[in-house]
């Protein structure tokens, strides 16, 4: 019998359409799950499996009708490259000898911050990339993570988050691309498209809403409505799915009452019917059975799996608690129909045979040895570090005088955890592995600064805690240097294993512990005092900033942030990275973010001051481009944009200093006069342009008027004529240029297709 499925020549679904036929319910169900397999001594990885799914059945029990997929072979104990690949194709020949068809299992990973695995590259974190401003350089640093993971022999990688920050107080910012929508799609793209390009299925966090839960708490309720919905948390995901992504996985919040893992209307009616998707929705971990637990909308795991099924789910992830034995149960009682079964399974077959897993001759990778953190993988990782650091103030003692005796201070000064965020591998991983090394090369600030500088230490404080005579033992190693850099900042974690991270929440945005204390200390010596922040989210620094000779923040910067900080700080390099999230004035415990309507900035009818410290997009440097002319010409009519037209917007910038510049030239739209309530401005253009000395450059950008759409009062986004702005500038307050246009013509509705970034040119003279 011609058994079509196996035919590589065949078309996709004619392939995948052939095996759904020939297959039982059993089999069937077996695909739609994937196995986290955790050895004895894997010690607290993870608590909520072994307390989810409880003792696991045999392992060949497990794989006897197949495998969906297989969940972190390399990203629960420090394995060895070699060793992981021998565990993972053992893994494989048994899945593929254990069910009838000799179907693979797609193998995922974690690859946040670089690939989640023991002595891969630790590259800085989301919020680093954000503050780039460099979708190219994201893009190229995806293609190297999708190098390590075919080289390991894995298919799917569970990255990037796409969730737009509301409220900086939330654990996960430091997961996240920044609090615009526009730059939150525009880097999450370059991401998508660099690892997507490498072969590896990409797969998008969180469908949909889930950073915007009430009081930043991790998975409470999210309650907003449907056009902040659509024009912020959405357009992400528009962009990325544009890009190429295969995978999208759902948020755990509930969204107006209804949990995205139980929402048709979500996953399906908007996912699929509106955008167009076609690939596999992966559950987040444990979600589909958080139906029963969490959110009590299913008396049984078997009502958890029919929900998340019938909702739009295709694989439950990490390992099978309701697409197991529940769901069948479910089909033999008629609760669930096997039809809605074959659909999830033609999505799940359809990737694998694009994988070519369902090829004959498919066999798992040689085991051989991989250098997962080679030279170029850390050069690049240290130019994304350095073009992400961003100056926030100066007084003009930076950068530091070269040779200048230095006290470098602070919980963050001397340890190499302070460069990694809460999914980096030590942080995520070898925290249950006390004693095993980083598995890469991470130096810390103060072995850095050594190099190049006489350098005095004291810890100060910890993160959180400490006592009084170290903060005054501090204090006196400052009193005697020429310039004090305190190095401040967050422990990443999870669920209160540290400052910031997933589960870390926070109730307002000060410092950590007794970190101002030490902050004032150092102050009072009258030494200059250079504050490095290396954070997961931003702080407020409003008591201090005005005394402060400099601010840096690095955020997460990965293995080689030390080097990226001191080579800012010595003015080895000359900073450039811009703000993705806004820092916090006084009174942080109500934070916001710059995407505010005029009643949601400061007015005279409140006494609460929502003014951020510093900017979204703000970051200095010590030498900057010269702004030249700022022009906009919408077709022949000069400043009448027509609402189905473009705008061609030309910004002139010129290198007048003795060293290179990189000017970040950001774009924001002001809305005159809508039929609804608009944010004061919002990014909807930005270019990095870099200029060697004595050089020109023509930035253009031409901007459909999609980009001025938004949701209207019928729910139906539309270009809308009237008065509008395009305010040019360094950053969303250090406006250059605003250019007075006007929106004329119809209304018009667009949709899923429309315009969703400008087409970008730089011109070098």
């Amino acid at each position: 019998m011609n058994e079509l499925w196996r035919d590589p020549t065949a078309h996709v679904d004619d392939r995948v359409a052939d095996l759904v036929s020939r297959m039982t319910v059993t089999e069937k169900v077996a695909q739609l799950s994937g196995v986290w397999w955790l050895d004895p001594d894997a010690g607290g990885m993870a608590p909520m499996l072994r307390e989810s799914v409880g003792p696991l059945p045999s392992w060949d029990r497990v794989v006897a009708d197949g495998l969906g997929q297989l969940t972190r072979t390399y990203g629960t104990a420090p394995l060895e490259p070699a060793d992981g690949l021998r565990t993972l194709a053992e893994r494989q020949r048994d899945v593929m000898a254990a069910n009838r068809f000799g179907i693979p299992a797609i193998a995922h990973e974690e690859c946040l911050t670089g690939l989640a695995v023991w002595r891969a590259t630790i590259y800085p974190s989301p919020l680093c990339w954000a503050a780039s401003f460099d979708p190219d350089l994201v893009e190229r640093m995806a293609g190297r993570i999708a190098r390590s993971m075919r080289a390991l022999d894995l298919h799917q990688g569970l990255a990037p988050v796409l969730d737009v920050v509301r409220d900086h107080r939330w654990g996960r910012v430091e997961e996240t691309l920044g609090e615009d929508p526009f730059l939150v799609g525009l880097i999450g793209s370059a991401y998508v498209r660099g690892l997507e390009d490498g072969g590896i299925v990409a797969t998008l966090k969180h469908f949909l809403g889930y950073s915007a839960s009430r009081a930043a708490r991790n998975l409470a309720p999210v309650s907003i409505g449907p056009r902040e919905l659509a024009d912020v948390v959405l357009p992400p995901f528009e962009m990325a799915l544009r890009a190429g992504a295969r995978s999208v996985m759902n948020s755990y919040t509930d969204l107006d009452g209804v949990p995205a893992a139980a929402d048709a209307g979500l996953l399906t009616g908007l996912l699929r019917d509106r955008l167009g998707f076609a690939g596999t929705v992966a559950s987040d971990y444990f979600s589909v059975a958080f139906l029963q637990t969490l959110h009590g909308v299913a008396d049984s795991l078997a009502e958890a799996g029919v929900l998340a099924l019938e909702a739009g789910i295709d694989v439950e992830l990490p390992s099978t608690n309701a697409f197991g034995e529940p769901l069948l149960d479910a089909l033999a009682s008629g609760r669930v129909e096997e039809k809605t079964v074959d659909q999830a399974l033609s999505r799940v077959l359809r990737q694998k045979c694009e994988l070519g897993l369902l090829d004959p001759g498919w066999a798992p990778a040689e085991v051989t040895d991989v250098d997962l953190d080679d030279p170029e993988s850390r050069a690049l990782a240290l130019e994304l570090a350095r073009r992400s650091v961003v100056l926030l103030a100066n007084d003009g003692s930076l950068p530091l005088a070269a040779g200048a005796p230095i006290a470098v201070v602070g919980p963050r000064a001397d340890t190499s955890e302070a460069m990694l965020g809460c999914y980096s591998f030590p942080m995520h991983v070898l925290v249950h592995h006390p004693g095993v090394e980083d598995g890469v090369e991470i130096r810390t600030v103060r072995e850095v600064l050594s190099d190049t500088y006489d350098v005095s230490y004291a810890l100060g404080c910890p993160v959180l805690g400490g006592e009084e005579a170290d903060i005054e033992a501090a204090a006196a190693v400052a009193a005697d240097a020429e310039v004090c850099v305190v190095v401040l900042g967050d422990q990443a974690g999870l669920f209160g294993r540290g400052t910031s991270g997933e589960g870390c929440d926070v109730p307002a945005l000060d410092l950590p512990g007794r970190q101002e204390e030490l902050l004032e200390a150092l102050l009072a010596t009258g030494t200059p005092v250079v504050a490095v922040l290396l954070v997961g989210r931003p702080y407020d620094l409003s008591r201090q900033v005005d005394r402060l000779a400099g601010l840096v923040c690095g955020f997460f910067a990965g293995e080689e942030g030390a080097q990226a900080i001191a080579d800012v700080l010595s003015g080895r390099v000359n900073p450039s990275g811009r703000l993705p999230v806004s820092f916090p004035g006084a009174g942080s415990s109500q934070p916001t973010t710059y995407l505010a309507s005029p009643l949601g900035r400061r007015t005279e009818v409140s006494v609460v001051d929502p003014t951020p410290l510093f900017a979204f997009g703000h970051g200095l440097s010590y030498a900057a481009a010269t702004w030249g002319a700022v022009t906009a010409t919408c077709g022949s009519s000069g400043s009448q944009w027509g609402t189905d037209g473009t705008c061609e917007l030309v910004v002139e910038l010129a290198n007048e200093t003795d060293r290179d510049v990189s000017e970040v030239v950001q774009v924001y739209l002001h809305d005159r006069s809508a039929s609804v309530v608009r944010p004061v401005q919002q990014l909807v253009g930005a270019a990095r342009v870099d200029l060697a000395v004595g050089r020109r450059a023509r930035v253009r950008l031409s901007l459909s008027a999609d980009l001025t759409s938004f949701t209207g009062r019928d729910l139906t986004r539309v270009v809308e004529p009237g008065a509008v702005e395009l305010w040019v500038g360094a950053s969303s307050t250090d406006i250059r240029e605003v250019l007075p246009l006007e929106l004329v013509g119809a209304a018009r509705a667009v949709g899923v297709d429309r315009d969703l970034e400008p087409t970008v040119s730089v011109e070098l003279d």
